[in-house]
């Protein structure tokens, strides 16, 4: 991007002194004002002054970017003027900063997303290099920074056999724009001086720019966070020394941060057991993953997202229901504008309004990344409007998620426009396709598909009903938490939103039968389970109560072939006994947190045929788990001789 087609060597000040911060930003407005760059010098500086208050626009080194996005610019431009005397009232990311070089953007209200950001990006990487910034200050005339600012010394490169250390890093700021870059910067520069090889993976507006390969991680000595929003998929670097700081950190004491990582590397050492650890915890993804891969992520990325909406929706409406019924606060909890009625409002527009519109964002950007976002909270929205549900928001996450992915390998650009196609054309016309397609193509059809779903289970009784709740209590309990689990879990809050509340209500029974079965199991049937597992045993109860079936996990993992079909035929029958009594579940919860909030018969016999046929299928599958350990246990060798002496039969008998 060459700067010198957005200023002049008329809006550049060299050597201007200035007694305030105000002082210069008014300056500079009044230049670009002569320039013509303006329609209002004072509206685009009450613009300027409105960003001042924001954030600090100063930074480190005697840099200061201040900048305006107002429709009182006509055309983007900049001004420049650089201080003999620094400014030390100026409020940087660096407490002693002291201006010296003072850059002002005038960007147009419509090119918020695209020159502001492209230009401001384009700065910052320039100006984290040293001479690039003395080149600007020391010049003498404003004709000579204005040939300076597109000038830019060849580095020498750095031989890689020189490197004697290899320190990943990750960079990301709120904006995604300045600091992110700036920081990463600083980092390279500062490794490049201590012989430090440092790789930056920059997660900034884009989404993630260079990311860290698998061979990189195992290559690595350590990784440095420097970071102010949350870094993506930190699990990859497990196993490395860490280090964590600020996104400005680096622009400050880059050296430092990297000395710190490498004091830190140097007392965790190299071997094996590390970089086993990091080979469990990352498996790379390929560019381009499988289709069916890529929908299986999708939906599970969708799921992990809507989770914790549902668990604060469902608690806060449980809370009003419950506040209403144990107080005898109907009526309060009827009227509108009333605390009661705000609380259950609350938690019903968490379920009701945000489920479907997070769970296709969150889709969407799995397979998009960040331009995907808006788009797919756009399709949750549309599937809201035409009563599509659950179906819907998944098939408009999965459209919205793939029109990024196309725009973004065939609507590429460069330079100046690379902003605005990231932050302007992919999510407006992402959402305008998937809005046209959701709402105008396959809006009758699944609204019609849903409501058919919804009397289908509507209108499920006896032997039908066993079935459902049956299939609802295996899928559960076949990989405790997993694909399979989270799949009946999506269709049980699918059905709720829908109207129907049976099938949750199955759901949220089954989710104690493993862990109570595994207790039982390693308490009557002790003899025959190890000493950790009888210790887990002893804790898995507690999570059952909360609807937590992962502490069967273990259990499962040791002996997957007699485990899990033991809590599957426990399970099946719990969800088969609920669904046939139809008892269902209105709120979202689990375990027995949800026995205040049963419907269908009357409440204590709701609850007592609730958690009885939790008890019962806890019962069946403890049964059964003690007898297959105790075949298994039967089938192998007791003492160590008789151990040895089977193994001398077997390579006989081969």
């Amino acid at each position: 991007m060459r700067l010198q087609t957005l200023t002049s060597p008329d809006l550049i000040s060299t050597g201007r002194s200035f007694e305030t911060k105000e002082e210069a930003i008014r300056y500079l407005v009044r230049q670009l004002g002569e320039a013509g760059k303006l329609n209002s010098e004072e509206a685009f500086y009450q613009a300027v002054m409105e960003r001042e208050t924001q954030s600090p626009t100063g930074f480190e080194g005697g840099l200061a970017i201040p900048h305006g996005k107002s429709d009182a610019v006509k055309e983007a431009a900049f001004a420049v003027a650089t201080l003999p005397t620094p400014l030390e009232d100026w409020e940087s990311i660096d407490e002693n900063n002291k201006v010296q070089l003072v850059i002002l953007l005038a960007i147009p209200d419509n090119e918020a997303g695209s020159t502001h950001l492209s230009l401001l990006s384009e700065f910052t990487t320039r100006l984290a290099d040293p001479s690039y910034m003395a080149g600007l200050v020391n010049a003498k005339t404003n004709k000579e920074l204005y040939q300076a600012l597109d000038q830019k010394d060849e580095e020498k490169p750095v031989a890689s056999e020189s490197f004697k250390r290899t320190i990943l890093a990750v960079t990301a700021c709120p904006a995604g724009i300045a600091h992110t870059y700036m920081a990463a910067e600083s980092l390279i520069r500062a490794g490049n001086e201590l012989g430090v090889k440092v790789v930056v993976e920059k997660q900034g507006a884009n989404g993630i720019e260079d990311a860290h390969s698998k061979a990189q991680i195992r290559k690595a000595d350590a990784v440095i966070f420097a970071a102010d929003v949350a870094v993506k998929n930190q699990e990859r670097f497990a196993g490395l020394p860490r280090v964590t700081t600020s996104v400005a950190a680096p622009l400050k004491n880059a050296e430092g941060i990297l000395k710190q990582a490498i004091e830190k590397a140097d007392k965790a050492g190299i071997n094996n057991a590390r970089q086993e650890e990091i080979d469990d915890a990352y498996e790379e993804e390929p560019e381009n993953k499988p289709f069916k891969v890529e929908i299986k992520d999708s939906i599970l990325t969708g799921i992990s997202y809507i989770i914790p909406v549902i668990v604060a929706g469902g608690m806060t409406l449980a809370f009003a229901v419950l506040i209403s019924q144990a107080f005898g606060l109907q009526e309060l909890y009827e009227t509108e504008g009333s605390w009661l009625w705000l609380f259950r409002e609350l938690g019903g527009t968490l379920l009701g309004t945000l489920m479907v519109p997070i769970l296709a964002a969150y889709m969407a950007y799995s397979i998009g990344d960040k331009p995907a976002l808006g788009p797919g909270f756009a399709a949750g929205v549309c599937a809201n409007l035409i009563g599509s549900g659950f179906l819907g928001g998944m098939l408009g996450g999965f459209l919205a998620g793939y029109i990024i992915k196309f725009l973004k390998k065939n609507v590429q650009t460069s330079g100046t426009f690379s902003g605005f196609v990231s932050f302007w054309l992919y999510p407006v016309l992402g959402t305008l396709s998937v809005g046209a397609i959701m709402l105008f193509v396959v809006g009758e059809p699944l609204a019609a598909l849903n409501s058919g779903l919804i009397s289908w289970l509507e209108g499920m009784s006896g032997a039908n009903a066993i079935l459902l709740g049956a299939i609802i209590g295996a899928m559960v309990s076949f990989d405790l938490g997993g694909p399979v689990n989270k799949a009946a879990y999506t269709f049980c809050i699918g059905a709720m939103a829908s109207g129907n509340i049976i099938p949750y209500a199955a759901f949220a029974s089954v989710k104690m039968v493993s862990a109570f079965a595994v207790t039982g199991a390693t308490i009557i049937g002790k003899k025959y389970f190890t000493e950790p597992e009888q210790q887990v045993g002893k804790q898995t109860w507690l999570l059952g109560l909360a609807g937590i079936t992962e502490g069967a996990i273990p259990f499962m993992i040791n002996d997957p072939l007699r485990v899990i079909p033991s809590l599957i035929a426990g399970s099946a029958v719990t969800g088969g006994i609920v669904a046939f009594f139809d008892i269902g579940l209105n709120v979202p919860g689990a375990g027995i947190f949800s026995l205040a909030l049963l419907e269908g018969p009357a409440l204590v016999v709701a609850a007592g045929i609730w958690l009885g046929a939790a008890l019962l299928g806890a019962f069946i599958s403890m049964v059964l788990l003690i007898i297959t350990r105790k075949n298994k246990l039967k089938k192998q060798p007791d003492t160590k001789e008789e151990r040895e002496e089977a193994q001398m039969q077997a390579v006989a008998n081969s």
